[in-house]
């Protein structure tokens, strides 16, 4: 990381909350009240302030209406399990948290969290007076790969909720076979996303969709190659064209449910999210009354913030 950018910290919310809950044991208040979710929420988000130092920070929630997406296809995401109401009710106490921090949170029906974490990423790169920014995403959501860029990088939980690990150009293109993280799109538009409901090309595999894409570039290089009936094109086995052609537009349509939109209609405003400190006493209090006792001592202190008098509020 580069110490000399302003660093821009944007949270997959979540992303983070579904992993802790699930990561962890549960937990309840001496009232009964679920807060297991929120309290693994909290130590990892308290372990990035620690970690990451950010100078802007920004979270993003998904709305639970329905997307652009489901208007394109409605049984988007139709398998995936409902939340469960135990995980559900502790969404409101964290944005609560998260805004006593002075955390913006962003969210806006119609779009997913994706949408906005790449909207905020292109808008920080290009409408700024700090640029360049160094952008890190906090997810485990394997969509949002596609962001990174050799300004923004990914940071994903690797173990439980105390673990991390940084993806980068390179842990991408080592990972995917020479694939840069946009061409992830076109990759995962052949190979599907069941969890997502995403149908790709069927009979395409991941080894044959990372050696089309790896070969042909994108999505529309390889129709465009099949449909001219290039030498390069006759290379692909009969059965995977035959696949290919005749489920062209699953693969198209596909590919419009895989790509995040940056264009999304949010109110952006890099410097709302300057970090410079936080209401302790309102921070303390929410602590308190989810009995966190132990996270109120790991709380950061107020007077070892950056503070920037030059900074336009």
């Amino acid at each position: 990381m580069d110490n000399n950018k302003k660093r821009l910290v944007i949270i997959d919310s979540h992303s983070l909350i579904h992993r802790a809950y699930h990561a962890l044991p549960p937990l309840t208040t001496k009232k009964g009240q679920e807060v297991g979710a929120i309290y693994g929420f909290l130590l990892f988000f308290l372990k990035i302030l620690k970690e990451l130092n950010p100078d802007f920070i920004m979270a993003t929630f998904d709305l639970p209406f329905p997307t652009f997406r489901h208007k394109k296809f409605k049984l988007y995401k139709a398998k995936r399990p409902k939340t469960d109401p135990e995980l559900s009710q502790q969404i409101p106490k964290t944005k609560e948290i998260l805004e006593s921090f002075g955390v913006p949170v962003f969210e806006k029906e119609g779009f997913e969290a994706d949408d906005l974490i790449g909207t905020i990423s292109k808008l920080a790169q290009e409408k700024t007076s700090f640029s360049p920014v160094e952008i890190i995403i906090l997810s485990n959501d394997f969509d949002v790969m596609q962001l990174i860029d050799s300004q923004t990088k990914v940071y994903a939980l690797k173990k439980g909720v105390k673990e991390g690990v940084f993806y980068d150009q390179n842990s991408i293109k080592d990972k995917y076979q020479g694939l840069n993280p946009g061409q992830l799109v076109d990759f995962k538009s052949l190979r599907g996303d069941p969890s997502d409901n995403i149908a790709g090309v069927k009979g395409i595999g991941e080894k044959n969709a990372l050696w089309l894409i790896k070969e042909f570039g994108s999505l529309d290089n390889l129709y465009r190659e099949i449909e001219e009936g290039t030498e390069k094109a006759g290379q692909i086995k009969n059965k995977i064209k035959e696949f290919l052609i005749e489920q062209k537009g699953e693969a198209l349509l596909s590919k419009e449910l895989v790509q995040i939109k940056c264009d999304a209609p949010i109110d952006f405003n890099l410097e709302k999210s300057w970090f410079e400190g936080y209401d302790k006493n309102k921070v303390v209090g929410i602590l308190n009354e989810l009995e966190f006792y132990s996270l109120i001592k790991r709380l950061p202190d107020i007077e070892n913030f950056k503070k920037d008098q030059n900074l336009v509020k």
